[in-house]
């Protein structure tokens, strides 16, 4: 069984598409682990700021087959994969971490860059893996956190009507 983490983005009717997804994500492994829910303008294009979280996951899928599974919900969600890259989202979900693995998995970077290079991944990561390490440059996400340049993107808390993470 191997600790997952998921990043979670949505700018498009973002509260019913991230809902649809944590409760497929829910249905198809059981018991989430949810950060904090972070509001943050769209990164690499002018469009409506997203809304943004990391979820923890244990699964015994490989990581080709649970990237079949996520593609599947984004595509239940009406994600749109013909457009350019940097542009608006009704769900995004990326694999952030899989267990301790690192390299090109199944065609999928693990762990992916941008848990280093963004704060709307790097925040919540941080707000629910605190002091579980980096499997590359084996620091903690807490320790990461306060090395990062936070004057690079401003973050805000938001809520989702979503069950709480107490009620999972």
């Amino acid at each position: 069984m191997e600790r997952v983490y998921l990043s979670l983005g949505s700018n498009i009717d973002r509260e019913r598409h991230l809902c649809a997804g944590l409760d497929a994500l829910k249905d198809r492994f059981g018991r989430l682990t949810l950060s904090p829910v972070y509001e943050s303008e769209a990164v690499g294009f002018d469009g409506d700021p997203f809304f943004n979280l990391v979820v923890g996951i244990n699964t015994d899928l490989g990581v080709g087959d649970l990237s079949r599974i996520i593609k599947a919900i984004e595509d239940a969600n009406g994600r749109v994969r013909n457009g350019p890259k940097f542009s608006g989202r009704t769900l995004d979900i990326d694999i952030l971490t899989y267990g301790s693995h690192v390299g090109i998995i199944d065609g999928i970077e693990i762990p992916r860059d941008e848990i280093l290079k963004h704060a709307f991944v790097l925040l919540p990561l941080a707000n629910i893996a605190a002091d579980e390490l980096h499997p590359v440059c084996h620091k903690s996400y807490a320790k990461l956190w306060t090395e990062f340049d936070k004057s690079a993107q401003s973050l805000w808390l938001t809520t989702l009507p979503w069950p709480s993470v107490a009620a999972l």
